[in-house]
């Protein structure tokens, strides 16, 4: 008989033959892999219905070209995406990236990741995800509406309220989400359940802005809490100034924390009084300038060129909010050399497998993506329900559904770990969770 090792290294290495290019998904299966042994010797049925091979297939990738003229009235053409990853357990769920990095690859390492996070809320969604490698900075707002038209002409044969509900992500907030709108309605009819991350004049929630910077701290409060911590009187490190990292800084100083930096793609900020949460939301969402201008205006700041986790001071906490992979072996022993004992995930996957190990080697408190970062699609699942229902909750029934599942995501990746013996390893304790429930979900259907 097949041991539980053998089967995922063997599975592991179709994916590897498979998809030789696709790095940033390869990674993702990894990590998934490397923490499931225990599970899946615990049910041989696993291997028996061959699950690990069948769940890292997409069950359908959707690829096409983008048309659109810009403003000097030449024609530009961009790639569209739509990875539909996993639907056993509901619709599939994820947002929409516009970025010039966006490739199959990333799309479906996000894809893969939002299967297991879109579980863990316990909504019944499943995981998908889709971009463009549009780039909308330097666009004017016509030339933004001409491409998300175009893209939207050919996404709205894919999607719908109980097929595929997109959301937004990198590149792609309110202003697209509501020219996406817009088109589909145009096309199609309206239907306030196609899209999640609106605006409220049409269905959107209360909340959703804020809602995964205020879930990554209600859930790295839940995981200090569980191990005789708080969030008060600590130092804490955030990088990226979008809207998660934004309400991370609201939500973590509102808790008692001294948030020290924020960044972008080019330097970071260290204000030692705190960062100025007012100040920070006027530059980056009034002005949509850099950094540079906060440090210029506030006399405590100082602005460094390079990533945030090059930074020698001492810190507590570390929650990294900008993109995959910023955080290294090399920059994740410098945190925990600087005093940081506890590290949340508020982007997606952005810390590398190697930093991954070196936090477990040494005992850091560890919140990963896929469940701290897990608020923005729990309220864009709260988005649906409320669509459904033609009603409108308030911004504190959303925000206190929102902290509910946040707890509830810490309470069954803490028990899962301990169920297992796997001490305080929370990443394990989260993957091997949620993917019973999905794994569950797909034999119960049949090999489909």
């Amino acid at each position: 008989m097949t041991t539980a090792k053998a089967y995922i290294e063997q599975a592991f290495a179709t994916v590897k033959a498979r998809n030789p290019h696709e790095t940033e998904f390869l990674q993702a299966v990894e990590e998934l892999f490397d923490t499931l042994e225990p599970v899946i010797e615990k049910h041989p049925e696993y291997i028996e219905e061959n699950i690990l091979e069948r769940i890292v297939e997409p069950e359908r990738v959707i690829s096409f070209r983008v048309p659109w003229t810009d403003k000097n009235g030449k024609v530009q053409v961009n790639r569209g995406y739509r990875v539909q990853f996993n639907s056993a357990v509901g619709p599939y769920k994820g947002g929409l990236r516009f970025h010039p990095t966006v490739n199959q690859s990333i799309l479906k390492f996000l894809g893969f990741e939002q299967i297991y996070k879109n579980v863990l809320t316990g909504l019944p969604i499943g995981g998908g995800k889709g971009g463009s490698d549009f780039d909308p900075k330097g666009k004017t707002d016509r030339e933004v509406m001409n491409f998300v038209q175009s893209f939207m002409t050919e996404l709205h044969k894919h999607i719908g309220p109980s097929l595929d509900v997109p959301a937004g992500d990198i590149g792609v907030g309110g202003r697209e989400i509501g020219y996406m709108f817009g088109q589909y309605k145009r096309l199609r009819q309206f239907d306030a359940g196609v899209l999640t991350g609106k605006p409220l004049a049409f269905g959107g929630s209360l909340i959703r802005p804020e809602a995964t910077g205020y879930g990554l701290v209600y859930f790295t409060d839940e995981m200090l809490k569980a191990n005789g911590k708080s969030f008060n009187n600590q130092t804490v490190l955030i990088s990226g100034s979008g809207n998660v990292a934004q309400f991370a800084v609201q939500k973590a100083q509102e808790l008692g924390a001294k948030v020290i930096s924020v960044s972008d793609s080019n330097g970071y900020v260290i204000d030692e009084t705190g960062i100025d949460f007012d100040l920070l939301v006027d530059i980056k969402e009034k002005r949509r300038a850099r950094l540079t201008e906060y440090a210029a205006e506030k006399s405590t700041a100082q602005y460094f060129e390079g990533s945030v986790w090059n930074y020698e001071g001492a810190a507590d906490i570390a929650l990294p909010c900008a993109t995959q992979n910023e955080i290294d072996s090399e920059k994740a022993e410098r945190l925990i050399k600087n005093g940081v004992y506890a590290v949340a995930e508020g982007a997606n996957m952005p810390s590398d497998l190697s930093a991954i190990t070196i936090y477990r080697d040494n005992g850091i408190l560890y919140g990963p993506a896929k469940a701290a970062n897990a608020g923005g699609v729990a309220v864009s699942a709260l988005e649906m329900s409320q669509n459904s229902q033609r009603l409108s909750w308030t911004s504190e029934e959303v925000d206190n559904r929102l902290k509910d599942i946040m707890a509830n995501i810490f309470a069954t990746a803490k028990e899962t770990a301990e169920t297992y013996d796997l001490g305080r390893d929370y990443l394990a304790g989260a993957n091997i969770a949620a993917f019973e429930k999905v794994a569950d979900a797909m034999i119960i259907q049949g090999v489909v």
